[in-house]
């Protein structure tokens, strides 16, 4: 049975509040007045209070020498060194039956809640859910929201990992959120992060020590121990906190990589085995997926149905890299390990997942990465062309957009969006927004001078050619944050209008021809391969090919292979003997 986090209203009245405190000798809780707490064994503290209920506020006070936080707040009004509160999840749904969506018919929008809009509130977002909804997308995945030091941040800083951030509403506005997307038939993602906790307003270090190693360093210190039972347990927890009170339709799991003491049975298993349990036991559809630069193929499973320990889908960094370099001809960082081939790697990534799936990696030292991902079906394989990091750890936060060509992002567009995997778009790439998207954050005093000088640090000596390590946007500064809220407007001019009709016609292609083939699609074989600039895939079943790809992406005319099969044309029309530059052609058997 799992441990019991946060607090616990009681139907008779009144709340009971528990504490995992293995290294305290005593606890009271601080509210309205102060009552010691009960120790309850295995570190555990616990007291009853009659009369609190939604909107109580308390603290703990460990040993007469500080106050915390609940650790499994649900809600913190003022800010991750403040009071806890309370909250009531009932909730009156209006989209109460919803039940979700199958994984196959995935479009994501990726978004930050704060640069979302210019209001930048979970309330915000619902006043835009037609906009995404007609654009063709149907799931929008947020940006994690769980509670933050200061008003701004990406969101990979949180410390209290139940609660949504106050700067974005109450916990009733994301579940408005999460109802009114439900409603125009979108699902929703939340990002969550299980491989480190924030530098400010994490106090778990004082009073549960046992929740961290310091057998691993992590970039974020000490590494949390998932060996540790109730570790484990609040990790699943977390999880299940989300999908049941919200009503999420799915997490993304950020950097699991990063956990690098998962325990036995690994923490990724027992969590996605949890949260089948439930789903299965609540009828709902849910998804999770992960981010992992380990490419553990072993670990995915798009059609898994029970408590398998498995996971729908991956983010793909190898479809992006390869595009990128591509597209742009950068070759620093983790891109050196694309530059010398990026068309073998992108035809490896469309035929088979994973362009690493095994062989050395060059900016890993020549460590090998990945594992064979061949037998998977594309719908495994979450592939983007940005996405917040991608875009946001650059010195600027410089979209594709003012990188590369207008008519070349757009036939990679043509590519991704007619692709048997899902696509992600990052927001505002719908119509070629050209806002940046920079690292921001608000941490107090020496800390974040910390984060500013690091920074800078890092990309003076990684981006030389990029000026002047001043000049790269200051992090705390509330104009870099303001830089990077969408203007919404830009919709209506070109050359962004046109780039929303493309987008808005290619999800329709996608909708009509490509979904309704996704099954047959996951048992094809799939072969892709480029002659010079011309890229050709096919994905078939025995001698019937049941969609094809031409497309010439280069800046010259070409000749159109001799093997390139030709069926019924959905995108671009049938491919002419010589191909125009930057152009893409999508045919399909007939259904």
């Amino acid at each position: 049975m799992r441990a019991r986090f946060g607090p616990r209203l009681e139907p008779e009245g009144g709340a009971t509040l528990r504490l995992w405190a293995p290294a305290a000798r005593q606890v009271a809780l601080v509210g309205d007045a102060t009552l010691p707490m009960e120790p309850r064994g295995g570190g555990w503290f616990e007291a009853a209070v009659a009369e609190a209920g939604a909107g109580f506020r308390y603290k703990f006070r460990i040993d007469d020498a500080i106050d915390v936080p609940d650790p499994a707040s649900h809600f913190q009004p003022q800010d991750v060194h403040g009071p806890s509160a309370i909250v009531d999840h009932a909730y009156e749904w209006q989209c109460a039956d919803w039940k979700g969506r199958p994984w196959h018919e995935a479009v994501i929008l990726e978004l930050h809640v704060g640069a979302f809009t210019p209001a930048g509130t979970f309330r915000a977002i619902i006043d835009r859910l037609d906009d995404i909804a007609t654009t063709g997308v149907t799931a929008i995945e947020l940006m994690p929201v769980a509670d933050f030091a200061g008003r701004r941040n990406w969101g990979y800083d949180g410390v209290l990992l139940y609660a949504p951030d106050s700067a974005y509403g109450r916990p009733d506005d994301l579940k408005a959120l999460v109802d009114a997307a439900h409603r125009r038939g979108l699902m929703v993602f939340l990002d969550v992060v299980y491989n480190h906790f924030g530098p400010e307003g994490n106090y778990l270090g004082r009073y549960a020590p046992a929740f961290f190693t310091s057998n691993h360093r992590t970039p974020w210190g000490d590494a949390i121990d998932y060996r540790v039972p109730e570790v484990r347990a609040f990790a699943i927890d977390i999880a299940l906190h989300w999908l049941d009170h919200y009503r999420f339709d799915g997490l993304r799991l950020d950097a699991v990589h990063a956990i690098v003491e998962p325990g036995e049975p690994h923490i990724l298993a027992e969590l996605s085995r949890a949260v089948g349990a439930w789903a299965q036991t609540t009828g709902r559809l849910v998804h999770l997926v992960l981010e992992d630069d380990d490419n553990r193929a072993s670990l995915l499973d798009p059609a898994t149905v029970v408590p398998s320990g498995k996971y729908r889908a991956q983010w793909n960094d190898d479809h992006h890299h390869a595009w990128h370099v591509l597209l742009t001809g950068e070759a620093r960082g983790y891109y050196v390990d694309y530059a010398e081939e990026p068309r073998r790697h992108l035809t490896r990534v469309l035929s088979s997942g994973f362009a690493y799936q095994g062989e050395p990696s060059r900016h890993r030292n020549s460590a090998p990465r990945g594992e064979p991902s061949a037998a998977l079906p594309p719908t495994a394989f979450v592939h983007f062309l940005q996405n917040h990091d991608q875009v946001g750890n650059r010195p600027f936060g410089d979209r594709l957009t003012a990188l590369a060509k207008p008519e070349a992002v757009a036939a990679a567009l043509a590519v991704m969006l007619l692709a048997p995997s899902p696509p992600l778009l990052f927001m505002g790439e719908e119509w070629g927004a050209t806002q940046p998207f920079p690292f921001f954050c608000d941490f107090p005093g020496d800390l974040g001078e910390a984060v500013r000088r690091g920074r800078r640090a890092e990309f003076a000596a990684h981006f030389a050619d990029f000026g002047a390590a001043d000049t790269v946007p200051d992090p705390l500064s509330e104009e870099t944050f303001r830089a990077a809220v969408l203007d919404w407007s830009a919709r209506e001019r070109e050359p962004h209008a046109s780039r929303l009709a493309l987008v808005r016609a290619l999800l329709a292609v996608r909708r009509r021809f490509i979904v309704p083939r996704l099954a047959a699609l996951e048992a094809a074989q799939a072969e892709a391969r480029f002659i010079g600039p011309v890229l050709a895939a096919r994905w078939a079943a025995g001698e019937a090919t049941l969609l094809a790809l031409v497309a010439n992406l280069g800046d010259g005319e070409a000749d159109l292979p001799p093997w390139a099969r030709a069926s019924r044309p959905i995108w671009g029309g049938a491919p002419p003997p010589r191909l125009p530059p930057w152009s893409v052609s999508w045919t399909a058997e007939p259904r």
